[in-house]
């Protein structure tokens, strides 16, 4: 028989501080720090010590392992945008949703890799998971229907994130910006075009725009909400 599971994070009492020890926010916020600064994999319980002046022993007095710490700053990067005031109206509410999660994202580069995986149950998370249902099911009663629509905003806005951050990451990494990469691979792009064999990538260098970052998410976005919109039957009176 194995053992049950210890009691997830949010179930079980947070001790106290010792007068003068960090609390679980101290804690926290170092780790959200170090995660910002330098990707998740930098975050250790020995580390986060450290960066409180505190004792590892200290820390695990209040949080059990790095799992649970990581749940920690999930949920607190989850409070930090306000809940958008409800509209009824599915479409802006949804759209709200979206803005607010990607805004979180991008200050917090790491975030994403977690979000994709098993949903989060910290206190500032399930408001927002109620308050996104909400407007969902303000598109369609029906539950399921409401959470698969719910989900697919959801993994929209991952992805656009993803593409955006892997932009940045590969400044970070080459050091060039983007306008000085394009320019070193100008030549090259230049010579390949002219051979005449990719008339539509050469249209896309010549005719087309460098569309802004919000703009392209903004779009995006509305076919996503307009794909919604012609596939899932409302509840009648509602546009």
């Amino acid at each position: 028989m194995t053992d049950p599971a210890p009691p997830t994070v949010w179930a079980r009492p947070r001790p106290e501080p010792r007068r003068r020890a960090p609390g679980v926010d101290r804690y926290v916020a170092a780790a959200l720090a170090v995660a910002d600064a330098e990707g998740l994999a930098a975050v250790s319980m020995r580390r986060v010590a450290g960066d409180v002046a505190s004792g590892t022993a200290t820390l695990y007095r209040y949080i059990a392992n790095r799992d649970e710490l990581v749940d920690l700053m999930v949920d607190a990067v989850r409070g930090e945008e306000p809940l958008p005031e409800p509209t009824r109206d599915w479409r802006t509410d949804l759209a709200a949703f979206a803005t607010a999660l990607r805004a979180t994202l991008m200050r917090h580069p790491w975030l994403a890799g977690e979000l994709a995986g098993r949903p989060s149950l910290g206190p500032n998370s399930l408001r927002r998971s109620e308050s996104a249902l909400r407007a969902a099911v303000a598109l369609t009663p029906d539950i399921t229907l409401a959470s698969q629509a719910l989900g697919t905003v959801h993994s929209y806005v991952l992805g656009s994130v993803a593409t955006q951050q892997a932009a940045r990451r590969a400044e970070q990494r080459t050091g060039l910006t983007e306008e000085q990469w394009q320019r070193s691979v100008g030549p090259y792009i230049s010579e390949v075009l002219a051979a005449g064999e990719h008339p539509m990538l050469a249209r896309r260098v010549h005719e087309g725009e460098e569309v802004d970052p919000d703009v392209e998410f903004a779009f995006g976005l509305d076919c996503v909400l307009d794909g919604l919109a012609a596939r899932l039957p409302r509840p009648s009176g509602t546009s």
